[in-house]
């Protein structure tokens, strides 16, 4: 997880640590502790998710809890509601608030009424959420399923917190336990939720599946290009031998997840027009004289998470929210990430990515209409499009990309996070955060 909003992000940075980027990094947490070669995406799950020196593991509380609800309706303006989110950070001494806990429980309840106004109710409500953080999302939904829907459908429903983090699912039954009647539909599985095995079984029954700030630090790759022709090449990192040192090594494109990345983005489209392939021309003789080198980051582990979801939950509906954009990125590349340390209440920016050392936070921008490509190629609506039969295909789910502001216009109450001169920090500074919906067509109401 991380900051989800620009203006948060840019209030609490207090300097960087750039100058230029470099290939190299001293590596002595243990994250590259082996000799051979590894793609940067398991670089980026190691640094973030290792058991022994991974951020989530390090920090055992780098996701923060309010004590109480803010009230905004009290503060005067902008001014006030940075000053009094200045203080909470300096009281709890966190790495960050999240959104759903800041805005509580008034974001969670957004949420619960997007699904209890889309759900299927003749069949008993299941909701999975993906990286639940303290907890607040799934105790504020279950409150609210509690308080607005039929007695049957809070009786019935089930609610499954899939958290890698041992010690933030343990911090889940504490809050969710804050109200005895909803320990018995909520239970956390500590488990990484791309693994396929951990779903057990195909179940093909509707039910939810909430991703709050969560593809933001799912492993990315990296692919790079010496100019503006040549063909992309994967990313390895590698021990210099004889120092603490690592560097890159470029391979050609042979893993099957960054190989099936690069087809859904159509980075190596071979389809051009008659003019495009003059440009191509002209970029070739320009790439000979001023070469420039080519970055992208893809979001593997989003592809391989949707794969698994997809596998295991054929019939579910999805809603993820996260930020599409990242101010102040120096690390180079398209989609590329903000690396971001924090010691002693001051927050540094990273130009190497290969700076992450267990206590350094990695997080990246969602590029939602890739994000919608991923969820219909791991469908099988994509795969259905390219090989037709005798007749088309018919489109397995309907997906819609909202702004957090019209989410919360059509789904919240605007008011209730307003403070006095109608300043309001949900509707106004998450210019830069989106809600993915997506339902399958077999599950129309």
């Amino acid at each position: 997880m991380a900051p989800a909003f620009s203006a948060h992000i840019a209030a609490l940075r207090r300097g960087a640590l750039c100058g230029r980027w470099v290939p190299a990094a001293m590596f002595s947490s243990g994250i590259l502790a082996g000799d051979k070669p590894i793609l940067v995406r398991d670089f980026v799950r190691s640094a973030l998710y290792d058991p022994n020196h991974g951020y989530f593991s390090k920090r055992a509380g780098p996701v923060g809890v309010l004590d109480a609800s803010i009230r905004f309706n009290q503060l005067e303006g902008r001014s006030a509601y940075m000053q009094h989110l200045d203080k909470l950070y300096k009281k709890h001494d966190i790495a960050w608030f999240t959104p759903v806990e800041l805005f509580k429980p008034w974001y969670a309840y957004a949420i619960a009424a997007s699904i209890l106004r889309t759900a299927n109710l003749s069949v008993p409500l299941k909701i999975y959420e993906i990286g639940g953080g303290s907890g607040t999302c799934a105790k504020c939904i279950l409150d609210y399923m509690m308080l607005n829907a039929p007695p049957k459908v809070y009786n019935d429903m089930k609610y499954i917190s899939v958290e890698i983090s041992s010690s933030l699912a343990k911090k889940q039954l504490e809050t969710v336990g804050e109200v005895q009647s909803h320990l018995s539909k909520f239970s956390v599985e500590h488990r990484d939720a791309t693994n396929r095995s951990g779903w057990g079984r195909k179940d093909p029954r509707p039910c939810w599946v909430l991703m709050l700030e969560v593809l933001d630090n799912l492993p990315h790759d990296l692919v790079y290009s010496p100019d503006q022709v040549s063909p992309w090449m994967e990313v390895w990192i590698e021990k210099i031998k004889g120092s603490s040192q690592a560097s890159e090594v470029y391979k050609p494109l042979q893993d099957p997840l960054i190989s099936r990345c690069v087809e859904i983005t159509g980075m190596n489209e071979d389809k051009v027009s008659v003019s495009e392939k003059l440009a191509f021309a002209a970029k070739g003789v320009l790439s000979k004289v001023l070469p420039k080198p080519r970055r992208a980051w893809l979001p593997t582990g989003c592809l391989k998470l949707m794969d698994t979801l997809h596998e295991a939950l054929p019939s579910m509906s999805l809603i993820a929210s996260d930020f599409s954009y990242l101010p102040d990125v120096s690390i180079p590349g398209d989609r590329a990430p903000l690396v971001s340390s924090k010691k002693d209440g001051k927050t540094s920016d990273h130009c190497n990515y290969l700076d992450a050392q267990g206590d350094t936070d990695i997080f990246f921008p969602t590029d939602f209409r890739l994000l919608e490509q991923i969820d219909h190629h791991c469908s099988g609506f994509s795969k259905e499009q390219k090989n037709p039969g005798a007749f088309k295909p018919v489109k397995k789910r309907r997906t819609i990309i909202l702004d957090t502001a019209a989410f919360m216009e059509e789904f919240g109450l605007p008011l209730k996070t307003r403070t006095k001169d109608g300043y309001n920090p949900l509707l106004d500074d998450f210019k830069n955060t989106k809600f993915y919906l997506s339902v399958p067509t077999h599950n129309k109401k």
